[in-house]
């Protein structure tokens, strides 16, 4: 049934009228043997990938990213499109998985209310999705705070390893917006409860266990980087890792059935792996290889999207994921409103409902940069136009004639939210296309924007100035020596994970559009060794976030009958 502008339903009253197919029924259509099935109630199933015979031995299908321009408060619908491009490939033939992130209780209770896709173009069960699901993010936040129980337990009981409680870099995380808990000082109340010290919280999705998870093949893997995780240094500056404390087997316990992928379902049947999360503006911000990995071996196409803008999620996707798991992408899609589009142009949200061609063109500067630094990663890149009702035919027109004009690239108009698949059939088809043309973009194909051997210094310049566009970075003869001495320690052929706000190329989330020769700032640099890659903090990006002034939280609550109401 398709959506009725005049009468809209929320997404939640959406998701709740879907006549969902048992799970059993949709992991078949994956091809997903019974073996290898493990129910989490009647539309919810981990899958054990190991009981999926010759797995491993089948080709690999074609991989899609769907990413967007710097987001806005006017909307973007990323994580819609990817899952309406998917019904899309499927209602044009093709078997198709969808590859997301889990949601973080952090956003939903703060600003998003949910991130399950919306409209008629979304991932079902909504509301357990949204919540709890199967546990994943509890047993990411228990095995990273058992991590930081023994750290604490070790220096109370003697300090063998020498730990300096003044370079303990380990951090404590929950999953919950929190911004009292950024800064604290812990183990106070007497000599029983161990050596008071400086400490502090991150949340869960920002936990360097989530990227490891997240980064992981199977769960050696997963073990073996678990154990690298530098947690602290002595006094001479001698690191400590999570294997030295003797944690890293105890936390692979706890993660052991989590890694295994999340099967769901689309409101149209077709198959979803929801598994991991980090965020994609202080982490790597995509979904698990293992699940990837695994979606490629089962379907035609794999639909996956990485976290807010190109800059951040699309670049981190190339740069980390992609390395690190030997992915090679055949296309991505780049999401775009007319309503963010005009706010990138200057237009105050509460006139984006009428025409306005002028701040259209100038805000198409934003997406003709995201536009740019995908292709310079050798991947042929699509615009999807997210469809609002208050779109114009000559703002639709604008937009597609600018972006094959300026741009080389087609644009095509989806409303997959309002009708589902029928709204991407031509974006799929499209997407078909770019993904089996017989030649790379260039002839070259797709690589990374920088080499490992680059030095790390030099790898977040040509970052901040290839993708941002920005004149320089600059940070303290502090932060300069980290950036040295990590190199010295063998760390030099990591890729870089930036940490920065998602609304601008800058540091200023402000500065909307696509500002050029801005400077950098580099707050802080930290390791993360398990994960593989060093995170570079820039601006006032926090790895905790703070509730907003009126959270989502206020509005979500049980019904008279029971129903979660607020939720999306």
């Amino acid at each position: 049934m398709a959506q009725d502008p005049k009468k809209p339903l929320s997404d939640i009253e959406i998701a709740r009228q879907a006549k969902m197919q048992r799970i059993e029924a949709i992991a078949e259509k994956a091809g997903i043997p019974d073996e290898a099935f493990e129910p989490y109630g009647k539309h919810i199933a981990k899958i054990d990938l190991d009981k999926i015979p010759g797995l491993a031995d089948r080709p690999d299908g074609k991989l899609i990213l769907v990413t967007a321009i710097n987001p806005t408060p006017a909307g973007e619908g990323k994580t819609t499109t990817t899952v309406g491009l998917g019904d899309g490939l499927a209602a044009i033939g093709k078997k198709t998985m969808i590859c997301l992130r889990e949601p973080s209780l952090g956003p939903c209770f703060g600003v998003k209310g949910g991130a399950a896709g919306g409209g008629y173009a979304q991932i079902v069960p909504m509301e357990q999705i949204n919540l709890h699901f199967t546990g994943d993010f509890h047993a990411i936040t228990s095995a990273h705070n058992l991590l930081s129980a023994m750290i604490d337990n070790h220096i109370y009981w003697g300090n063998s390893l020498g730990i300096d409680t003044r370079r303990v870099a380990w951090r404590r995380v929950l999953d919950m917006n929190d911004r009292s808990l950024r800064q604290i000082n812990s183990s106070l109340g007497g000599v029983s409860n161990g050596f008071p010290r400086e400490d502090g919280f991150d949340i869960t999705v920002a936990s360097e266990v989530m990227a490891v998870f997240c980064l992981a093949k199977d769960l050696a893997d997963l073990e073996a980087r678990l154990g690298k995780m530098i947690i602290g240094y002595t006094r001479d500056k001698k690191a400590i890792t999570a294997s030295d404390i003797k944690a890293s087997s105890a936390m692979t316990v706890l993660l052991k059935d989590a890694l295994k992928p999340n099967l769901v379902q689309t409101l149209e049947g077709n198959p979803a792996f929801v598994h991991g999360g980090p965020f994609a503006n202080i982490a790597h911000g995509c979904n698990s290889v293992t699940a990837t990995r695994a979606g490629l071996k089962l379907a035609d196409y794999v639909v996956t999207e990485a976290g807010f803008g190109a800059d951040l999620g699309a670049e981190k996707f190339f740069d980390i994921k992609c390395r690190k798991a030997g992915l090679t992408p055949a296309a991505a899609v780049i999401v775009a409103t007319v309503r963010a589009l005009k706010m990138h142009g200057g237009v105050p949200k509460d006139q984006l409902g009428k025409e306005n061609l002028e701040a259209l063109k100038k805000g198409l500067a934003n997406l003709g940069r995201h536009v740019e630094n995908v292709r310079k990663f050798g991947v042929p890149a699509i615009v999807a136009i997210n469809y609002f009702t208050a779109d114009t035919a000559a703002e639709h027109e604008l937009l597609k004639a600018h972006c094959k004009e300026h741009f080389g690239v087609d644009a095509v108009v989806c409303s997959h939210w309002a009708e589902g698949s029928k709204g991407t059939e031509e974006l799929a088809r499209r997407v078909v296309a770019l993904a089996e043309a017989p030649h790379p973009l260039d002839g070259r194909g797709f690589r990374p924007l920088y080499p490992d051997e680059m030095p790390l210094w030099d790898k977040m310049k040509t970052i901040a100035k290839e993708i941002y566009r920005a004149s320089d970075i600059i940070a303290d003869q502090k932060v300069r020596d980290q950036f040295r001495e990590i190199e010295a320690a063998g760390y030099g052929n990591l890729p870089i994970c930036v940490a920065k706000t998602q609304y601008s190329f800058s540091t200023d989330p402000s500065h909307r559009g696509a500002p050029v020769d801005h400077v950098v700032p580099i707050r802080e640099v930290r390791l993360s060794a398990g994960a593989g890659f060093l995170v570079v903090i820039c601006g006032e990006i926090m790895t905790m976030p703070g509730l907003p002034r009126v959270p989502s939280a206020e509005v979500i609550r049980l019904n008279s009958e029971g129903l979660i109401e607020g939720l999306f």
